[in-house]
């Protein structure tokens, strides 16, 4: 997986590619944990993610809390979009 960051003021995105699983997960998880206190929203673009595990799935889930919320999935394929379905996701954080 290869991981794009771009900061602007108190905005933050994340650009992914590849595959988000066990193996790639800790990379996202130090670029997330390293966004600092005045980065109050978050975009994940998935355009060139091919696959997302469990592990993936939780990152989404602390980088939802870590920004209160203010979280944003961008071009999501219909492949990750229906493992986020599966799991309620879509229900809480804005899928664009």
């Amino acid at each position: 997986m290869t991981i794009e960051k771009n900061v602007c003021e108190n905005a933050a995105e994340i650009k992914l590619s590849g595959w988000l699983d066990t193996q790639t997960a800790p990379e996202l998880d130090a670029e997330i944990s390293a966004l600092g206190e005045e980065i109050t929203a978050l975009t994940l673009d998935f355009e060139k993610l091919e696959y997302i595990s469990s592990a993936g799935l939780r990152l989404i889930v602390a980088a939802y809390k870590k920004m209160n919320g203010a979280l944003t999935l961008r071009n999501v394929s219909d492949e990750i979009m229906s493992v986020i379905r599966m799991t309620g996701l879509d229900k809480r954080i804005t899928i664009a």
